[in-house]
């Protein structure tokens, strides 16, 4: 007897991120399924999906935004019931990595929390992991699993290319962000400048700008990172690149953690503009005039369809998806 077998997708979003779950899953035109997700009153998770997921090719969404150990044990808990229901392939889908910045011991007796999660999404069930612009490229070497490293550059280079046209310097606003800033100067055929920055040791969120390497004197400056949580790194380099001579700056980040006090830090720091994308919901108190937020939905769509196809996802990116 033979047997042709059938594909079947299935997305499922947590609570953590619903707007870009529903944005993704509008991009292929494909409905979410429903987890179910409720919380007994001590406040533990339940989850049961409506629909049979036996044989299926499951993407569960959830990035890990704040409350983090919320957000992350939920979405183990639908992977485990996922793995439960005998999916065939269970894909953790997170725009944000929770605790990416715990990638290696900075001193002694710390934990590598970013291994840790990697453990756990494994243990849960995961077979594959996808996720955007990690804070470290080392965090891939975590898994045991297939890992899909995604990049929001495609949509911040786009955006400056509509939006920019006299001459630009893409800034490094640390030593750690030179490659990516290297990559985005390239494509954009610009100039490239280093903010050099020290970190009070045994201090945190604590920072302080040095001096600035390259050009920017009566430029317009585009700031570029990862992520920006309280906003010291970037503020930093922005007031830095103001007495520097800088004409006009932006900041782009792909992360809006925005913890506080990053918004009052932002609002007053000289940035004519701050670009950022939507791996991590933005309250409305937190947003304001100088904020805009583009969408990496049809990215990660993109991504879901070549992996449930099993097309490659670098050739989404032209191979430049590596951190």
């Amino acid at each position: 007897m033979q047997v042709i077998p059938t594909r079947r997708l299935v997305m499922v979003s947590g609570r953590s991120h619903p707007q870009l779950s529903a944005a993704i899953a509008g991009h292929l035109g494909v409905e979410l399924q429903n987890a179910n997700l409720r919380e007994f009153a001590n406040g533990e998770v339940h989850c049961r999906y409506d629909q049979s997921l036996r044989g299926s090719d499951v993407f569960i969404i959830q990035t890990h935004c704040g409350p983090v150990n919320n957000t992350l044990m939920e979405q183990l808990i639908m992977i485990d019931a996922a793995k439960r229901a005998s999916a065939k392939r269970i894909t953790a889908v997170c725009p944000y990595y929770g605790y990416s910045r715990q990638d290696r011991k900075a001193t002694g007796r710390e934990p590598i929390t970013a291994k840790l999660v990697a453990d756990m999404l494994q243990a849960a069930g995961a077979d594959r992991v996808v996720s955007v612009d990690l804070h470290s490229g080392q965090i891939q070497g975590f898994f045991d699993v297939p890992f899909d490293h995604l990049t929001a550059a495609p949509v911040l280079e786009q955006y400056l290319k509509d939006n920019v046209s006299n001459d630009i310097v893409v800034v490094a606003p640390d030593a750690g962000r030179v490659k990516v800033a290297e990559r985005y100067s390239q494509h954009l055929g610009c100039d490239l400048a280093l903010v050099h920055k020290t970190r009070p040791r045994g201090t945190m969120n604590q920072v302080e700008a040095r001096h600035v390497v390259g050009d920017v004197d009566g430029r317009h400056c585009i700031l570029i990172d990862d992520m920006i949580d309280t906003a010291s790194t970037i503020c930093a380099a922005a007031e830095l690149l103001s007495q520097s001579g800088a004409s006009d700056i932006w900041a782009m980040a792909t992360h809006a953690v925005l913890s506080d006090p990053a918004t009052e830090r932002l609002k007053a720091a000289p940035f004519s503009r701050i670009v950022v994308t939507d791996t991590l919901p933005i309250v409305p108190e937190r947003q304001f005039d100088k904020l805009e937020v583009l969408s990496v939905a049809p990215i990660i769509g993109d991504a879901i369809d070549a992996v449930f196809e099993d097309n490659s996802v670098s050739d989404i990116f032209g191979g430049e998806n590596l951190a």
